[in-house]
């Protein structure tokens, strides 16, 4: 096959204790999971069913980046997510088989313009511009479910420049990932590739260039970006 130009290299995330990576294809992302992010927010979560927006493959980098301030916002903000890899096929998952597609789970930013998102919810208008930015999927070395064992009250924390800015427990999730993964797959054919962002919890803030961001939990690898002063 030729091409008019070289395609892009395929992302995959590390995997511990692989060799091989895990080759990503789409990025669902669950909004206001949390339910003091939600409040911080000016909404509320739907109790009813999860939600979801998506990001783009081309926009994912490895944790350790160092990317530029990005153009077009004023009001860049950080996001510490838990993150989770598919590693099956599921359609109407029923909860067994939707809790058997989780392979991995791994540390992750949600890098936002929230200035770019509020200009869509002022207007009724999708998210794209806010969410879906160049380098805002931020995603850390995945563990596989099995090591990692039943989420619960592990901590998820973020920090900036090594000051404390959001801090929350995976129990705080309003949807698990296993009750994610049985709502999304009735409407998406879902297999190896699909990684699912779980939202985030309060503290959610502004950065500037030249912050160092750092989000961890509890028996998984952290997740950095820095910002490089120069802008795009």
């Amino acid at each position: 096959m030729r091409y008019l130009f070289d395609p892009s290299e395929v992302f995959a995330i590390p995997v511990r204790g692989e060799t091989a990576r895990y080759p990503v294809r789409r990025i669902f992302c669950v909004g206001r999971n949390y339910a003091a992010h939600a409040a911080e927010m000016g909404g509320q979560v739907d109790r009813e069913a999860p939600w979801y927006f998506t990001k783009s493959v081309a926009h994912a980098v490895l944790s350790g980046a160092k990317l530029a301030y990005p153009a077009g916002t004023s009001n860049y903000h950080h996001e510490m997510e838990l993150a989770f890899a598919i590693g099956a096929e599921v359609f109407e998952a029923d909860e067994a088989e939707a809790a058997a597609a989780v392979y991995a789970y791994g540390c992750a930013l949600d890098m936002t313009r929230r200035d770019r998102q509020q200009d869509g919810k002022d207007h009724r208008r999708p998210w794209s511009l806010g969410k879906d930015v160049e380098g805002s999927a931020v995603f850390a070395e995945l563990t596989r479910a099995e090591d990692f064992g039943a989420l619960g009250d592990q901590e998820i924390v973020l920090s900036v420049n090594g000051a404390p800015r959001q801090s929350g427990k995976l129990s705080d999730m309003v949807w698990s990932p296993t009750e994610i993964v049985m709502h999304l797959s009735k409407f998406y054919h879902l297999g190896p590739g699909d990684v699912v962002m779980t939202g985030t919890p309060s503290g959610v803030g502004p950065v500037v260039a030249g912050d160092v961001i750092r989000g961890t939990i509890e028996r998984l690898a952290p997740v950095e970006l820095a910002l490089m002063v120069t802008k795009s």
